[in-house]
């Protein structure tokens, strides 16, 4: 496991013990990996920072990378002649934007990507750059796995944590309308799960990872909310426009929501009939909801935050604001 201390890479290493596997982490040594790995240290964006991985040989390598793409292309070329399988677990951001509803793994795909550029350029590229870098040192042993929203416990973006948190406050909340507009996501164990059995399987090219649209509607994930804080939030439904017009900024003012347009389409739109065929399966929103909100109350009710993405969540004075009328 190329990661394995944080939420995907974590929920996959975690995943693969509970298999009675044998699992290596390679990581920089910020946070500890789980009890019973073997541990390798490196800083993979540095020079001589893969030496730990110079020598051993494994049977399946998941890389979480969402960097430079040279560090996808060197950690690649070196294990290439030592592993049986690589999946990197891409985005459905590499799709040229707009991505329309119903896109599958055929569509478009951003131009410019370079396997070999470095941190400088955009999450899409960066991750279609990846994903080039894997195919180059494994070509039909490479699984790309385009993630869309990711949900779940050990979350570190802090999009289903803040609604928790804000939820748990109580008293009246914004909650961006229509209650009945559906989701598009996946949460972590169900894509570590899939992942897994996915390598074992030897599935190789590119696939959607994401639950059929509407497997959720925001008034199922907002009332999960609420049901699981036992709070006595009082969920205020607003039409799309009035938060527009009010400067609200969908996706990072108020998480996981966007209105309908071209952005609603790329992100909660998507084909995924690939991916469910080959045994993709999501629980249920409220099992999601309940577990991510145990694990956070577990951390103090505060959720670790990645300090390459900026923190999310409504300003209280605009959302006071706008519950003032």
């Amino acid at each position: 496991m190329l990661g394995g201390t944080e939420f995907v890479g974590r929920a996959v290493t975690e995943a693969a013990q509970a298999r009675g596997w044998q699992v290596t982490v390679f990581h920089r040594g910020h946070h500890a990996p789980p009890p019973g790995v073997a541990a390798l240290t490196g800083d993979r964006t540095t020079e001589g920072g893969l030496a730990s991985l110079a020598d051993g040989s494994w049977d399946l390598v998941v890389d979480t990378w969402s960097g430079a793409p040279s560090a996808v292309r060197d950690a690649a070329r070196l294990l290439s002649g030592r592993v049986g399988h690589y999946t990197y677990v891409s985005s459905r951001s590499v799709y040229e934007y707009p991505a329309p509803a119903g896109l599958a793994e055929d569509g478009p795909l951003v131009d410019g990507a370079s396997p070999d550029a470095g941190g400088d350029v955009s999450y899409a590229l960066a991750k279609r750059g990846g994903e080039l870098a894997a195919l180059d040192a494994f070509g039909d042993r490479v699984l790309l796995a385009r993630a869309g929203l990711i949900i779940g416990p050990g979350e570190n973006i802090g999009r289903l944590p803040w609604w928790l948190g804000r939820i748990a406050r109580g008293g009246p909340v914004i909650a961006p309308g229509p209650r009945d507009a559906g989701l598009q996501y996946i949460d972590a164990r169900d894509l570590a799960r899939w992942l897994l059995d996915a390598g074992v399987n030897g599935l190789n090219g590119a696939y959607n990872i994401v639950s059929h649209p509407g497997h959720t509607t925001m008034g199922e994930l907002l009332d999960a909310c609420v049901r699981v804080t036992g709070s006595d939030a009082d969920l205020r439904w607003t039409d799309p426009d009035t938060l527009l017009a009010a400067g609200v900024e969908p996706w990072s003012d108020l998480p996981v929501w966007l209105p309908a347009g071209e952005l609603y389409d790329t992100l909660h739109q998507g084909d995924v009939a690939k991916a469910h065929a080959a045994g993709l399966r999501c629980r249920p929103v409220g099992e999601t909801v309940a577990d991510t909100w145990t694990w956070l109350v577990g951390q103090g009710g505060a959720a670790p935050q990645r300090p390459d993405r900026p923190q999310v969540g409504l300003d209280p004075q605009l959302e006071a604001k706008l519950l003032a009328g």
